[in-house]
């Protein structure tokens, strides 16, 4: 349902505002010698320790060879550690190393500057409405998503 303006503006906002703060992220994580990539997987790590790395490229959405090469500097760094899996050695799964954690503090600590930043003039009750709202619209998308795949799935194939 077309919305005047915003029907107009919203994607197209959404999405400079999107690179907007990876780019500012990209620029502040270089202070601590890492990037917005590696800094997401070091995140991901911190909250599921010993999962895959199948698994994380899947939760992350990123291509397998794309996350090795991240993983693979953050082991150069001594940040994570790949471990065997007991029961498949085909299978690694991901740990945090000490020397991660001082530098995760550091990260949480830039998450609430990047934050503060983002949200300057907008009060309390108002961002957390906005992140209700956005909440809301990520779960439309989502089912939107969802419904589409239920389609194709029902369309007849021809061929």
């Amino acid at each position: 349902m077309p919305r005047g303006p915003v029907d107009m503006n919203f994607l197209f906002t959404l999405g400079e505002l999107q690179r907007l703060v990876r780019a500012y992220a990209d620029r502040q994580a270089a202070r601590y010698g890492i990037t917005r990539a590696q800094w997401a997987v070091l995140a991901k790590v911190e909250r599921f320790e010993g999962m895959k790395q199948t698994e994380l490229a899947e939760q992350m959405e990123m291509q397998p060879i794309t996350l090795t090469r991240l993983i693979d500097r953050l082991c150069e760094n001594g940040w994570i550690e790949r471990r065997s899996d007991d029961s498949d050695r085909r299978v690694n799964r991901l740990y945090l190393r000490k020397a991660a954690r001082p530098l995760l503090a550091k990260l949480t600590g830039l998450k609430s500057e990047l934050t503060a930043t983002a949200l300057e003039g907008i009060s309390a009750s108002d961002a957390n409405r906005l992140l209700a709202q956005l909440e809301a619209i990520k779960e439309n998308v989502r089912n939107a998503i969802a419904d589409a795949e239920e389609d194709t799935k029902k369309e007849p194939r021809y061929g």
